[in-house]
């Protein structure tokens, strides 16, 4: 693995990369609260066919930390992939909240994407209606209104990161979190700042979140002609995930065509951890199908 500094728009992005960079380059994108070297297990099963890339995105880890939430918005945080991108087609795979900006990249610079792949990552339009319908994905999806509210960040810091810890683990399986592990995720949070810019993430976003119950009625009208993923595209789904669920996708097919839903029985959000041999295989089939 190697790592470096890289400057997008003029600011700092701390990159990581693994294989041969000579091979087909693949973009790989994470998501909160995670920083770009989470993607090491996989990327070392991906790196005899794919350069591997995996940067700190704008808010987490060693990069570029803009103070106000504006500036998370979704296009900006695409740009700055883009930038990263520079010339494509490439293959872009995205985990999380990593897979909103790998959606966004695909929908509005499908110039810069030959292949995307999901890893338990959703579509704006199919996780809008289910947040919103008041059901199962709503009470899952309510830690969202707490990460919202103003002073969120020193609640999760508290006690060594306690609080944080507890929801990155809720529900979840964290057997593959070893100490060391753990000591390098306690390194990237408690970085001067970050842990507000990464929540940032989930401030900025338009996506609107009922309460139990209480489904949102009004919501927008969606121009699905331009939320398009026209490349081919592969959905890895962990079976176990208890943060998004199934019903978060439902509908996916009437915004990519070409789809691939792949299913992973035994893991949960943390797929890409939990067995990320299962991952690479169902990366590796897809692309040589």
């Amino acid at each position: 693995m190697r790592e470096e500094k890289v400057s997008l728009g003029g600011e700092p992005f701390h990159v990581r990369h693994w294989g041969d960079e000579s091979l087909p380059r693949l973009l790989m994108l994470h998501g909160f609260p995670e920083y770009g070297g989470a993607f090491g297990p996989l990327a070392e099963r991906l790196s005899h066919r794919f350069h591997c890339i995996a940067p700190d995105q704008r808010g987490f880890g060693q990069s570029w930390a803009p103070d106000d939430v504006s500036a998370y918005a979704t296009s900006a945080l695409v740009a700055d992939m883009a930038a990263l991108i520079d010339e494509g087609p490439i293959a872009v795979l995205g985990h999380d909240w990593g897979a909103a900006v790998a959606y966004g990249l695909a929908m509005f610079r499908p110039d810069l994407v030959s292949r995307l792949i999901i890893l338990n990552g959703v579509h704006p339009v199919p996780f809008q209606r289910a947040m919103a319908a008041g059901g199962a994905q709503t009470e899952a999806s309510q830690y969202i209104h707490f990460l919202r509210a103003e002073g969120s960040e020193e609640k999760l810091a508290a006690d060594n990161h306690a609080k944080l810890m507890a929801l990155f683990s809720a529900k979840m399986d964290l057997n593959w979190l070893t100490p060391e592990l753990r000591a390098e995720y306690l390194r990237e949070w408690s970085r001067p700042g970050r842990l507000k810019t990464m929540i940032h993430w989930y401030r900025a976003s338009p996506l609107q979140v009922a309460k139990p119950g209480q489904p949102i009625a009004d919501l927008p009208e969606w121009p699905v002609a331009r939320l398009q993923v026209r490349c081919p595209h592969l959905l890895i789904w962990g079976m176990e995930d208890t943060s998004l669920l199934p019903e978060a996708t439902v509908g996916l097919e009437d915004f990519a065509a070409d789809l691939t839903r792949v299913e992973i029985e035994g893991v949960d959000h943390w797929l890409h951890h939990q067995n990320p041999d299962a991952v690479a295989k169902a990366i590796l089939s897809w692309i040589r199908g």
